[in-house]
This record gives structure tokens, C-alpha cells and sequence, in this order.
């Protein structure tokens, strides 16, 4: 949950610094920038201290699919929506990402949530609802934009959470470098190149930073507490964009955003108390992810001791049959919810 809340910090920036950067790109060549961004931030550490990739024909799709939907058509929705409305408007639509991830997961991926995970849910809904009470027409036609983009989101999480084999740092290389040189190849056929260093440099930095960093604490939260409720804790980067927005625009805090950060709050706790444990069977499998050998799942050996905070290799397992408190991770993919 720490994870996923400090990839929420990070992705909350996006919005307030991104509508700045939009004073001199277009949505494509900015959107391009920004995850080309993400790659060149990711590389040093994209191949340091990981086996090599083999990913399969069903996992090579999911990739592809996440690449797609949240790399390459997500955030131009984003920026074209955020050209229209101001920051703090826009990143209050952005818990709708979260209701989205919630039902495809409920729908397609077997990361339904239980009654505590549902009333989490639906309190973030309800939060961004009262912080859209009353927008202008404007800030709807933005918010149509930003819910498109969330849509798309909302399935990349679900595709992300299940790429069994790449680590989230490689993940996150791969997806800015090809969804960043998809788009600014088409923001370069589409509008002509008037950005200078300094933008370019900026846009960059916010995407090694709110996309290349952000991926990556969220892709080790998803693979843990899978994507539905990883994402119910990033929803909170809104309020992070609305502090920046604050403090770097001058746009104003009010009442309801301090109402609707109270809702997200209360969601979190409730989030953080929900359990869940059942008889369940795990199958022989064999997939490369961070892990540590104290879960209860992790009993292969060594002949070098263990770090102490877990490692990343290829591995296999054993068919098990457990008991234990569980969250929908990369082990607990079953149909069994309640």
C-alpha cells in the first residue's frame, strides 16, 4: 500500500506540471515526451540485477495491451482533456480510473473485491463526484476526455498486474519507449516542432519521474495487492495534484476537496482492514518477479544467502494446497473472492 501511495505522489504531478508544459506541446508530441521521459529514466536500472526476459505468447499480449491502452491512447485523452479545463478540474476525474480497474477486474480478471474492497470503491467514486458537482460545460467536455482516459487505464492496470515474467523496471523501460515513440511520431506528422530545450527537458524529467517512477511503484504494489486495490490507494493522486496545482498555479483548495480527501481517507482505512483467506491450490508454475522466501511460497533454494528485502529471478513452483490471508498477487489469481 506504501508502494502504491508513493506511485500516487508521483503520478500526481503530472497534471498541474503537464498543463504548464501544454502552453508549448501539443498533446501528442507532450504525451510522447513524457514516456520517452519514463524510458530514459528507467533504463540504468531496467537489466540491473534481473534474469533474462522469456515472456510467452499470453503474457507478450498482455504487454502489448497495456501498452496500447494506457501508454500510447490514455494520456493524449488526458492532455486533451487538461487543455480544456484547468489541472486541479482534471485530476479530480481521475478516481474514475479506479472504478474502471475495479470492474474490469470484477468482470474479466478474477480481482474482485469483497464488501470492505467495494465500500473502499465506491467511497473514491463518491470523492470525485463531489469534486464535480457544478463544473462548466467545458470541465464536462474535459471530464468526458479524462473518464475515455481512465477507461483506458483501468484495463492497462488489470493487463499490467498480470504480466507474469518482466520486471516492473523493464516493464516500465519497454512501455515509455514504445508508447513515447508512437506518440511523438505522430505529434511530428501532425503539428510542426516549436518546442525548445528547456520544455523538452522538463517534459522529460516529469516522465522519468510521474511516469517512469510511478510505473514502477505501481507495478510492485499491483503484482502484491493486485490491480483493483492498488489502484484504490493511487486514486489519492488527485489530491496530490491538487496540492501542486495549489502551490504551482494558484489554483484554489476548497471546501469540497477537503471534503472529498476526508471520503478518500476514510476509503484507505477501510481498504487497509479488509482480509481475505480461504483453502486454495496453487499449480506448478514458473515466472520471474520480485519476491522474499518468508510468504510461504517461496521455499526453492540458494546457494548464496538471500537479501534481506527479497530478490528477482526465475523460478519455479510447486503444486501447493494452503490456507492463508491472501490478496489477488501474481500467486493468488483464482476465481474465489468473497
Amino acid at each position: 500500500m506504501l508502494l502504491a501511495l508513493a506511485a500516487a505522489a508521483a503520478f500526481g504531478a503530472a497534471a498541474p506540471l503537464g498543463k504548464i508544459l501544454l502552453a508549448d506541446l501539443p498533446p501528442f508530441q507532450l504525451a510522447g515526451l513524457l514516456y520517452l521521459g519514463a524510458a530514459l529514466g528507467t533504463a540504468p536500472w531496467a537489466w540491473r540485477g534481473g534474469s533474462a526476459c522469456r515472456l510467452d505468447r499470453r503474457n507478450s499480449v498482455r504487454l502489448a495491451g497495456a501498452i496500447a491502452c494506457g501508454g500510447v491512447i490514455a494520456p493524449v485523452l488526458l492532455l486533451s482533456g487538461l487543455r480544456l479545463a484547468s489541472a486541479s478540474s482534471v485530476s479530480l476525474w481521475l478516481p474514475l480510473e479506479m472504478a474502471a480497474t475495479a470492474a474490469f477486474g470484477a468482470m474479466f480478471f478474477h480481482d474482485a473485491l469483497g464488501r470492505a474492497g467495494w465500500t473502499a470503491a465506491a467511497a473514491s467514486v463518491c470523492a470525485a463526484l463531489i469534486l464535480a458537482w457544478g463544473e462548466t460545460a467545458a470541465g464536462l467536455r474535459a471530464g468526458a476526455l479524462v473518464a475515455a482516459a481512465c477507461l483506458c487505464w483501468g484495463l492497462d492496470n488489470q493487463l499490467t498486474a498480470q504480466v507474469d515474467g518482466l520486471p516492473p523496471r523493464r516493464f516500465a523501460f519497454w512501455k515509455g519507449l514504445v508508447a513515447g515513440s508512437v506518440n511523438l511520431s505522430i505529434g511530428l506528422a501532425v503539428s510542426p516542432w516549436t518546442a525548445h530545450a528547456r520544455e523538452i527537458s522538463a517534459a522529460l524529467t516529469l516522465g522519468a519521474v510521474s511516469y517512469g517512477a510511478s510505473l514502477v511503484l505501481y507495478i510492485a504494489s499491483a503484482q502484491r495487492l493486485g490491480a483493483t486495490r492498488s489502484q484504490i490507494v493511487f486514486s489519492s493522486a488527485p489530491f496530490f495534484g491538487l496540492l501542486l496545482s495549489a502551490l504551482a498555479l494558484g489554483e484554489t483548495v476548497t471546501a469540497a476537496h477537503l471534503a472529498a480527501a476526508a471520503l478518500l481517507a476514510v476509503s484507505l482505512i477501510v481498504l487497509a482492514r479488509e482480509r481475505h483467506e480461504h483453502a486454495h491450490a496453487h499449480g506448478a508454475q514458473e515466472h520471474d518477479h520480485h519476491h522474499r522466501h518468508d510468504d510461504g511460497h517461496h521455499g526453492h533454494s540458494h546457494e548464496s544467502p538471500v537479501p534481506a528485502g527479497g530478490h528477482s529471478h526465475r523460478h519455479e513452483h510447486e503444486p501447493v494446497e494452503h490456507v492463508h490471508a491472501h490478496w489477488p498477487d501474481l500467486h493468488h489469481r483464482h476465481a474465489h473472492i468473497k
